[in-house]
């Protein structure tokens, strides 16, 4: 029997609430399919892990429209009760659904108490059933009470709703009235526009005839200038006609008269032919006179694009003048940049230099210090000898002195000092002490580290005073000045480096009211040092400022007083390259205590509520990085790491505009934003951004995007898209327009819905403790806090929606598996893709019970087949093909795809739409399989809605893009293709 052969899995009860949660999320979508909430939520109820409300709002709430969707509500209600839920929902399993149980744990259903958690103690169970029977009534005579309440106060909204209807009336006539007023309104402006057309072209004819007629006009006039110059030629013709006629009667004689008369004849038929030719001379003149007309029709036509011509070189002409202009300026600002960058630069070479002769000051006092030190011991060495002598002459004296002398002296001993006491001062006696062995000749100390820590320099100070460890003390000679100054922090001590790490440092900075004064050392005449302890310090080694910096691995961290922080900073970067200091505002507290442009902030520690927060921007955005600065109010201690390097080479690419900021990171759009003014980008849910500025220039609550090619990292259209916050208000606007419908249009409301659906991916974070998108805050107990809502305690478990999804890219290197959803038409489309070239259909195993337990533990089981829990798919089968460079397709579920994500293995999702009308299509093929088009529309429903809690994207085709299973699996390949060529994003698993 199967269920005699089941092996045993690993124990529930010695299993935490991740791995409890781990093997239920794993399971999910068996458990979503295969349950149903009305039957466990009694025993749910029983063991206190769902309430009253709780269960109302699963089985009653609107949006949840099927049973799937319920199921995984109620497993997102029970993933709060920690592990309480899991545990409560794996006895109602074992209960209810004894094969799923098993199939989920790995462990046979078994119904005896020492079974069960404990959550229900069987001698309470009555008991507690009576009280809830009592409350229940109790909660009846309320319900009750309070329906009469609601009847009243229901007889009083109609009584409204009867008045607003009236109102209503009012308002739709007033409405129509107001229509009909526009109508007519625009039906006359409509004549009006009309009727200033019909002027304009009369206005522009009546130009053309004016224009014309001028023509004319002069045309006529040349005309009448030429007929009054013939008419003149002709009278003076016939005046000199007459005056020959009558030269010619008077001097002619009659044998010439004939002759005469037929000259006179001739010109006569001559002038009879001239005015014959007057009508055609007059065709001509009137033939040139239209070729004069279109002459000039010509002329102003050519006139006209002349003038044309003219005002686009005056635009032309304006626009290089507004260009000249503001190519003007940007050269007075990068001659301004180019003043401003050279003084930087001589007041940076100027602090240098300074810093180079104070270095040569501090060397030169610290050796004239040790000389000073050597010549003081070899003064003690010398009074030291004379002491002895001293000593000898008392020694001798005293032996001559009375009893009672001695008497009193050794009381004097007694109280007083102690002869042989090495530490004893010799200005505390006026005797000298006993005699001490005589001292080798002392040498040079080495070198003192500055930077050390308070009580290595206290002991090495010791050390200086009572010359422990000096020996032969010399000045320095000029070689070891010359190293000096190649090395600046070459030496320090051994203790030093025992006591601090090589990498540690301490800077220090002034503090107001330190008002102690430096030690000073008195050489003169042989004089010893006064008012100096075993806790004084020579002046070469005294701090002039109190300790304020310490620097851990490169990191300086520097306590400053941060009242309107970003008031004495100023910051640039982002995630990609590290937020620098970019200004600092002389006479603050940060450019007191030496904080310089080009440091990164790795960390801000404050105080705030009486709390110990600390915000890390090492990786942070500038818009993040600004929040968490701008919430400083006190005390605060930055931690800062040089990058000089790093902060130039980030301002030669904002200088020449490769760059706008140091942000750089990709997000999955989590809902559709329409296109705005300002240039918003239009976006699409789950569409790819690359957010390159999160603080643009003029556009406030904006990221600067662009769009990702599908497949290659190259940015697209650009524009400005909300930040995250204002992102999310918009995302429960959009929730909240889903949810809240009319009844009155109850219809269209479920319409707009459904296509708003599409538009909206409901993304959150569960169980986690800190967003990828949000600036970390944490407390003394490691806690985080949403920017902006003062809160820095938020607890772990509260649901917060994304907007935006962080997304990393990935690029399979070989063959990705294809994976066809919803999974009933899958199972029936997996063999014929797996016929075709470059396609293989992934194998089942038969495992025995141990190696069974043994990869389902270590999660390498992607799901087990139905014949039996011995035979399943596993890890080693997909990689066993696509080691040989072919799809693999997989008969599974949605449950699979964690598990591959885990191994580094990233399916092609493709899910097949479905309608009443495709699954028609399909009729004959579900029946082969033992399948109906009820159930195979009732699964695409449930597992669409399990697809935008995928942590990938996948491909949707739709119901009306193939006639029949060839064009289908036709169309299939070519998405594959397509697929396989795109990048892969991937965001972090928040659950």
């Amino acid at each position: 029997m199967a269920g005699e052969c089941v092996p045993e899995g690993p124990d529930l009860g010695e299993m935490g609430e991740e791995e409890l949660w781990e093997l239920i999320n794993d399971n999910r979508h068996r458990i979503s399919l295969g349950v149903r909430p009305c039957i466990l939520i009694p025993y749910l109820r029983q063991a206190r892990v769902l309430t009253e409300m709780d269960e109302d709002e699963i089985v009653s709430c609107h949006n949840l429209t099927n049973r799937s969707m319920r199921t995984s509500y109620m497993l997102d209600l029970l993933s709060t009760q920690g592990r309480n839920g899991a545990v409560a929902l794996l006895e109602s399993l074992m209960i209810h659904y004894p094969t799923l149980y098993t199939q989920v744990t790995g462990r046979k259903p078994s119904t005896e108490p020492s079974r069960f958690s404990g959550l229900i103690k069987y001698s309470e169970l009555t008991e507690y059933l009576v009280r809830a029977v009592t409350g229940m009534q109790k909660e009846l005579q309320e319900a009750r009470c309070e329906a009469s309440k609601k009847s009243a106060r229901c007889a009083s909204l109609e009584l409204e709703i009867r008045q607003i209807m009236e109102l209503e009336e009012k308002s739709t006539c007033l409405q129509s009235e107001n229509e009909r007023m526009r109508r007519l309104m625009c039906s006359l402006q409509h004549d009006v526009t009309k009727l200033k057309d019909e002027k304009c072209d009369l206005y522009m004819r009546y130009t053309a005839a004016i224009e014309e007629k001028s023509a004319v006009n002069k045309h006529l006039h040349d005309l009448n200038l030429q007929m009054y110059q013939l008419q003149t030629e002709l009278q003076k013709a016939q005046l000199e006609n007459e005056f020959q006629k009558r030269h010619s009667l008077r001097c002619a004689s009659p044998a010439a008269t004939p002759q005469l008369q037929e000259e006179v004849r001739s010109l006569r038929c001559q002038l009879v032919k001239a005015e014959k030719l007057d009508p055609a001379r007059q065709d001509i003149l009137a033939q040139d006179l239209a070729e004069a007309i279109d002459s000039q029709v010509e002329l102003a036509e050519q006139l006209r694009c002349y003038r044309e011509e003219n005002e686009q070189l005056l635009r032309e002409k304006k626009g290089l003048l507004d260009q000249n202009e503001c190519l003007s300026l940007q050269v007075q600002q990068l001659t301004l940049d180019c003043n401003t960058h050279q003084q930087k630069s001589t007041v940076i070479h100027n602090q240098m230099k300074e810093l180079q002769a104070e270095r040569a000051q501090a060397y030169l006092s610290r050796d004239e210090a040790q000389a000073m030190i050597a010549r003081t011991l070899a003064e003690k060495d010398t009074l030291r000898c004379q002491l002895v002598e001293l000593q000898e002459q008392v020694f001798s004296l005293q032996a001559k002195r009375s009893p009672r002398e001695q008497q009193q002296r050794r009381s004097c001993d007694e109280t007083g000092v102690d002869w042989g006491s090495p530490s004893s001062s010799f200005e505390e006696s006026p005797l000298p002490p006993p005699r001490m062995p005589t001292r080798r000749r002392l040498c040079r100390m080495d070198a003192v580290n500055p930077m050390s820590n308070s009580s290595c320099n206290l002991e090495c100070e010791d050390a200086v005073l009572n010359s422990v460890r000096s020996r032969n003390a010399e000045p320095p000679s000029p070689e070891s000045l010359r190293r000096r100054e190649e090395a600046l922090y070459a030496d320090s001590s051994s203790e030093t480096v025992e006591t601090e790490s090589l990498l540690d440092d301490f800077v220090f900075i002034p503090s107001e009211g330190s008002d102690k004064q430096t030690p000073r050392l008195s050489s003169s005449n042989g004089s010893s040092t006064d008012g100096m302890s075993r806790t004084s310090v020579p002046p070469f080694l005294m701090r002039s400022r109190q300790k304020a910096i310490r620097v851990n691995g490169r990191v300086l961290s520097i306590s400053l007083q941060g009242e309107a922080l970003l008031g004495q900073l100023a910051v640039l970067g982002g995630n990609k390259t590290g937020v620098f200091v970019h200004q600092v505002t002389e006479g603050t507290a940060a450019h007191t205590v030496g904080i310089s442009p080009g440091a990164q902030i790795v960390e801000v520690k404050y105080e705030q509520n009486q709390k110990a927060l600390r915000m890390v921007l090492e990786d942070s955005t500038l818009e993040e990085a600004m929040w968490a600065l701008g919430q400083v109010t006190g005390l605060c201690h930055l931690s800062l790491r040089p990058r000089q390097d790093d902060y130039e080479a980030l301002l030669q690419q904002l200088q020449s505009s490769e760059t706008s900021s140091g942000d750089s990171f990709y997000v999955r759009v989590n809902m559709s934003l329409p296109a705005g003014p300002n240039g918003t980008l239009a976006v699409s849910c789950n569409d790819i951004l690359h957010v390159t500025n999160t603080r643009p220039a003029g556009a406030e609550d904006s990221w600067r995007a662009s769009q990702v090619h599908p497949c290659r990292l190259l940015d697209l259209q650009s524009g400005n898209v909300p930040n995250y916050y204002r992102a999310q208000r918009l995302l429960i606007h959009a929730i909240e327009d889903l949810s809240f419908q009319t009844k009155k249009s109850q219809k269209v409301g479920r319409l707009v819905a459904q296509n708003k659906q599409k538009a909206v991916r409901i993304v959150g974070t569960v169980r986690q403790g800190r967003n990828p998108l949000w600036v970390s805050v944490e407390d003394e107990k490691t806690k985080s806090a949403e920017p902006g809502t003062g809160d820095t305690s938020a607890p772990k478990s509260c649901l917060t929606l994304m907007p935006y999804s962080l997304v990393t890219p990935h690029f399979p290197p070989v063959c990705r598996p294809v994976l066809l959803l919803p999974t009933i038409l899958g199972h029936i489309l997996d063999k014929k893709l797996a016929d075709w070239q470059g396609f293989q259909l992934c194998e089942a195993e038969v495992l025995s019970s141990s190696e069974h337990a043994a990869r389902l533990q270590r999660s390498e089981i992607l799901e087990e087949c139905e014949q039996g829990r011995s035979c399943c798919y596993t890890l080693q089968g997909v990689e066993k093909v696509m080691k040989k460079g072919i799809h693999c397709v997989l008969p599974l579920g949605l449950d699979c795809v964690r598990r591959l994500h885990r191994a580094e293995i990233f399916p092609i999702i493709i899910f097949i739409g479905q309608s009443a009308r495709s699954a028609r299509k399909l009729r004959s093929k579900l029946q082969r399989n033992s399948q109906s088009e009820e159930r195979l529309l009732a699964c695409s429903r449930s597992e669409e809605t399990l697809l935008d809690k995928l942590p990938c994207l996948y491909h949707s085709v739709a119901p009306d893009s193939w006639c029949d299973q060839a064009s289908l699996l036709t169309s299939l390949r070519t998405i594959i293709w397509e697929e396989q060529q795109k990048i892969v994003w991937v965001e972090p698993d928040l659950r």
